[in-house]
């Protein structure tokens, strides 16, 4: 069956029409009729639906929630080949010339009935679909939609995106974001592109309209309102234009804002835009916000302001696999609460790694202020087990970036992570154009696309005695002979970008405080094979703070991103992907409480004032004297003063003490004194200085032993 699904168009090629600013009329309004809710759920072979479907599940949720439960969702089976949904629903006795199906997101594939008469089908799992109901809907009566969705990741065809992933084992299918009908008559908005220009104060707005069964003149007004009050900041309306039948023209339209106030991580404030045609109407919100790095300093530039990114990963698909799953990535307020935890942990961005989200996730980002990466789900290392071609990759590219364009949260298009791969890279280039606010782009392993583009690094100094990385586990009496500038490879090299960490590391625990399949040997070695959760809890903490305080300190990364936020977390008792590979740091997943002491020094290791001591010695003499340095650095935009003291953790004596300025996003070095203790045992050294009504440590445990 060939696809017919009605994908909306790109701009690419699309005339822009000459507006001029008048007074808007009183049009109709569109009307979406949410399909969200229970649905009913059957597995077949067949390629028609079936008689029967008697169990069911939520949409938007997984294959896997269905009651009664399916066995072994997820994986290839003999059982099934496809997941089958069903619902019943009503429509107006009226309908508007324009009815569409809008399946937001879905894996793999999907294909869909009205009313008994098949659509047709739609490849992509990570973007949304549209489809014409009209012709096939009872006006003022109950009808009925069946969609079929591919079992497991195979079913989809080679070089389509499947999510590969070397660390997931299940591969759930469902329809994971919402479903909604959308009515409307002509001329019907297909899209709106918000660009906003700080300097100018104003929003250029790009407005897709799509005509009627009949030609005719289309006007479109428009207005702005602020978010949170309603107050109306901008009014204008376009010149009446001509539309073909079916004919599509894009409009271009720029509105002053009166009182323009700027999006900010630390003030995130919307408008909305509200656009009117005669038969049509459409809202989007947007900020005031430009996002872009500045290739002389290699620092991220907001709003014309410098600043240094730090924050973490939310690996969604990672997270549909684990066993405390449950309604959690649908469940709004546990969403916004997880991003106000995040918070607390001073990130203001987030990479939204290897897959997108449910869509109501980038509405609370924009709203709590967070920067997303955000990461079309591609991941092949040096294999390319799906077989990718540019040329299926580009639609879903297109999809991705009309779907997300207006979103101030978003500020990088990630076209993968990890992966040699040319075609990552020719898709990006055939679609970045269409994006007129120009964001950067990062391309995992492959070649940066740009001068203005960012590349990413991911120094895994732990991975040492891996079998594809020989050797004894890495220890941190090592870190001085450590590069602080990121590794690249050499495609990476291809253009003098930024780098972005936007993961490090390998200590993960699971949240029972045990190692995973990829850490155990760093934690046989470094705590013992019979060492406590809590030893090993203590040792992954301070571990991951230190490395952060390293990547920091040097101010050769522009973003460094803690791996990961938002994971599985499975045992490790078992080789990757069925064993846990990666995990989160909670303890309760349902509370969202971080393990008490990742949070209490990975905390501190990302304050906005940091502070990192370059001592890594795990033995000294007893009284020996040496000079060491504390790299203390300033994200602010206000320069910090204040001392840097050093001392034995638990004892009140101060070793040495120094003054110390920091410039907005600079760097300082203290050099320090101190003599070991006379006594022969174990001690932490605390570096450490008073920001705000906080002390900041960095600490390093030694041994005071004869030589």
């Amino acid at each position: 069956m060939k696809t017919k699904c009605k994908c909306a168009m790109g701009l690419r090629g699309l005339a822009l029409a000459c507006v001029w600013i008048w007074a808007i009329g009183a049009q109709a309004e569109r009307t979406i009729i949410s399909l969200d809710g229970e649905w009913q759920i059957a597995e077949g072979k067949d390629d028609t639906p079936p008689a029967k479907l008697e169990a069911t599940a939520p949409v938007p949720g997984l294959a896997d929630m269905a009651k009664p439960p399916f066995g072994e969702v997820g994986k290839r089976s003999e059982k099934r080949r496809h997941f089958w949904y069903r619902r019943t629903f009503s429509v107006p006795a009226e309908l508007p010339e324009f009815v569409a199906l809008k399946i937001r997101k879905a894996k793999f594939g999907t294909a869909v009935w009205i009313n008994g008469k098949a659509l047709g089908e739609h490849l992509p799992s990570f973007t949304p679909s549209y489809w014409d109901a009209r012709p096939h809907l009872k006006a003022g009566a109950e009808n009925e939609v069946v969609i079929r969705v591919g079992a497991d990741r195979e079913s989809l065809p080679p070089g389509m995106p499947t999510g590969w992933d070397f660390e997931k084992y299940l591969f759930l299918p469902g329809i994971y974001d919402s479903v909604e009908l959308i009515l409307s008559g002509p001329p019907h908005i297909a899209n709106v592109q918000c660009v906003p220009d700080i300097h100018g104060k104003r929003v250029r707005l790009l407005v897709e309209l799509r005509g009627g069964a009949a030609a005719g003149a289309c006007r479109v007004g428009a207005e702005v309102v602020e978010v949170a009050g309603g107050k109306v900041v901008a009014k204008g309306a376009a010149q009446a234009i001509d539309l073909a039948p079916a004919g599509t023209r894009v409009l271009d339209l720029t509105l002053p804002i009166e009182g323009c106030r700027l999006w900010w991580p630390e003030d995130p404030f919307l408008y909305e835009v509200r656009l009117k045609t005669a038969g049509d109407s459409l809202a989007a919100r947007f900020g005031m916000r430009e996002f872009r790095f500045d290739p002389a300093t290699k620092r991220a530039v907001i709003n014309g302001q410098q600043r240094y990114l730090v924050g973490s990963n939310v690996t969604i698909y990672r997270f549909f696999e684990d066993a405390q799953r449950g309604n959690k990535p649908w469940d709004r307020e546990w969403v916004r609460k997880l991003h106000r935890q995040f918070k607390t942990m001073h990130w203001d961005t987030l990479r939204y790694c290897i897959g997108f989200p449910p869509d109501f996730w980038y509405d609370i980002a924009d709203e709590e202020g967070f920067l997303i990466q955000d990461e079309f789900p591609i991941w092949t290392l040096g294999e390319n087990p799906e077989k990718l071609e540019a040329q299926k990759i580009v639609p879903e590219y297109i999809a991705w970036m009309r779907e997300r364009w207006n979103h101030p949260c978003v500020v990088i298009w990630d076209a993968q992570n990890e992966s040699g791969i040319k075609e990552s890279g020719l898709a990006l280039q055939a679609v970045r154009h269409l994006d007129y606010s120009n964001r950067p782009w990062e391309n995992g392993w492959g070649e940066p696309q740009g001068i203005y583009d960012c590349v990413e690094s991911h120094p895994y100094l732990f991975s040492r005695g891996m079998p594809w990385k020989k050797g004894d586990p890495f220890r941190f009496a090592e870190m001085p002979g450590v590069d602080p500038v990121p590794h690249l490879r050499d495609p990476q090299k291809a253009f003098d970008v930024p780098v972005i960490i936007n993961e490090y590391d390998w200590l993960w625990l699971t949240r029972d405080g045990n190692p995973t399949c990829l850490t155990q040997h760093n934690y046989d070695f470094h705590v013992g094979p019979d060492a406590t959760a809590a030893q090993r809890r203590m040792f992954h903490a301070r571990g991951v703070a230190a490395l952060t305080e390293f990547w920091r300190a040097h101010r050769k990364a522009a973003a460094v991103l803690h791996f990961c936020g938002l994971g599985y977390s499975r045992p490790g008792d078992k080789p990757r992907p069925e064993g846990g590979a990666t995990s989160d740091d909670f303890i309760d997943i349902a509370t969202l409480e971080f393990e008490p002491l990742f949070r209490k020094h990975v905390r501190m290791a990302f304050n906005p004032v940091g502070i990192m001591l370059d001592f890594w010695e795990e033995k000294v003499a007893p009284e020996s004297g040496r000079e060491v340095k504390a790299y203390v650095i300033n994200d602010r935009q206000a320069a910090w003063r204040g001392e840097v003291s050093l001392r034995i953790d638990g004892q009140e004596r101060t070793l040495a003490k120094m003054a110390c300025e920091v410039a907005p996003l600079g760097q300082a070095v203290v050099t320090l004194n101190f003599r070991a203790p006379d006594k022969a045992g174990k001690y932490t050294v605390a570096a450490e200085l008073v920001d705000g009504k906080g002390t900041i440590q960095s600490l390093r445990d030694f041994m005071v032993a004869d030589p």
